[in-house]
């Protein structure tokens, strides 16, 4: 059975960061591109970041705009998000999402393992 468990939400300040994580089990970790996407209430869901199956490729929405950092530990089956200078408007509930072999345009119906989420408050 596979499992998306993601952790490392929380309150934070507009401006301060927050590190994300997602420790996959149940599934080949090495194949799959993962990505985090979030929604916020009563907004579509939006992929903000993807990592490539092969771990050198990296894809960020448009509004990212330097502020997050995506990464991979195959080793421990964990993606990561860093997110810095976070915004009011960042806050949301964040999903990871994983895609065996996967492509990091691929839009979020594609995904086909989901984790329950962590929530993310930016308070301004």
């Amino acid at each position: 059975q596979v499992q998306l468990v993601e952790s490392g939400g929380g309150l934070v300040q507009a401006g301060g960061s927050l590190r994300l994580s997602c420790t996959a089990s149940g599934l080949t970790f090495s194949s799959y591109t993962m990505a985090w996407v979030r929604q916020a209430p009563g907004k579509e869901r939006e992929i903000v970041a993807a990592v490539r199956w092969s771990g050198f490729v990296t894809r960020y929405a448009d509004f990212v705009d330097g502020r997050f950092t995506i990464s991979r530990d195959d080793a421990e089956n964990t993606v990561f998000l860093d997110m810095y200078s976070l915004k009011a408007e960042d806050s949301a509930t964040y999903y990871c999402a994983a895609n065996e072999y996967g492509n990091t345009a691929s839009s979020a119906d594609e995904y086909t393992h989901w984790g329950r989420g962590t929530q993310v408050t930016v308070s301004s």
